[in-house]
Formats: structure tokens, sequence, C-alpha cells
């Protein structure tokens, strides 16, 4: 795997996920991988009216058109998904709902957190047949972290026995991504996707 999209969806102030994303990204390109975080509300995108799609050949707006570009040329897609009330954050499914084709052919895995003991698991089993739908095939493994603000610090360090659990538990997470990104590399230059 070479490109690797982080894509996260909190528009909330104190926002404590924003953790969990920069430790993917860090720990990612500690392994070689051209890691981004996408942030949501940095992209800024509206609420979906128009797909990318929809828009004619250059006259999609310019930070739609951008990340529609950077979503073509990823190899590989990881969610960093907070649970809001038992399901998915807003600004994160909008941002994703933005494209459709453009996801297609490629792996997707999710790493879920909550201020709680659930680790955002619920937000999780709702994500995985969106992404599904979307053309992605989701990994098995996912990367769930309880009670974010024990186990990472502002900077994205793990702490305490909840940072260490995270530690332990990402580079099987990382191979088995990776894993599926190579193999859908590998088939896509023996054989062209079916549609």
């Amino acid at each position: 795997m070479k490109k690797l999209l982080v894509l996260y969806g909190s528009y909330r102030s104190d926002r404590a996920g924003i953790r969990l994303a920069d430790y993917c990204v860090r720990r990612f390109a500690e392994r070689g991988v051209e890691a981004e975080l996408i942030d949501a509300k940095a992209v800024g995108l509206p609420m979906l009216d128009r797909m990318y799609k929809e828009h004619a050949p250059g006259t999609a707006p310019e930070a739609m058109q951008a990340l529609a570009d950077k979503i073509k040329a990823a190899d590989a897609f990881l969610f960093v998904a907070g649970e809001y009330n038992w399901g998915v954050q807003p600004g994160l499914k909008n941002l994703t709902d933005h494209f459709l084709e453009e996801w297609f052919w490629r792996p997707a895995a999710l790493a879920t957190y909550s201020a709680g003991r659930f680790a955002g698991v619920r937000a999780g089993q709702a994500w995985h047949p969106t992404l599904s739908e979307m053309g992605m095939v989701v990994i098995p493994s996912m990367l769930s972290v309880g009670q974010i603000s024990k186990a990472l610090d502002e900077n994205g360090m793990p702490t305490g026995s909840d940072g260490e659990s995270l530690d332990r538990n990402f580079g099987r997470f990382a191979d088995e991504l990776s894993w599926w990104a190579d193999a859908a590399e590998a088939q896509k230059a023996r054989v062209k996707p079916p549609y």
C-alpha cells in the first residue's frame, strides 16, 4: 500500500477523535505509507445537495474536485469514526456521501472511538454496510478505542494501559489493511474491474 486516506468527520469544538486520526496517520507514515488526513470540517463540503458525479466535468466546487482526485488516487481508506447516539457522525457521513464510484474497488478499514467503554463499535456496525454499499471491501479487523481521552493525549500519543492496548493492536490492523490494498492493486493489474 502506497497511499492511504484517513477520513475524520467530527465538527465539534473539542474534538477528541482527532487524536486517533493523528495517531493513525503517524503510525502508517512510520510504515512508509503516504497517509493523509482528510478532515471533513477542514474540507468544508456543504450538506449534500449534488454529488460529485452530478456536476458536469470541470464544474464541481474546488474542494469537492480536489477531494475526488485524492479519493481516486488512494490505495485504501481508513475511516476514523466516532459514535454519536449509537450511530455515525453526520460530518463524516456527509463527506462520504458526496462521492460514489470514486470509492470503488479499494479496501476500507474502521478505527472507532468513543468517550465511553463501548469504543465506538456501534458506529462501526453502522459504517460497515454503508462502506460496502459504496463499493469498498471493509476489512474484518477494526481498531476500537474506548475512553479516547485516556488512551491518547492531545498530540495523539498513547497513554496508560488503554494506549498500550492500542499500540499492541495497531500492527495487525495495519498489516491487514495493507494486505487487502496490495491484493486489490494486484488484481486490478491482472483484470479490469467488471464495471
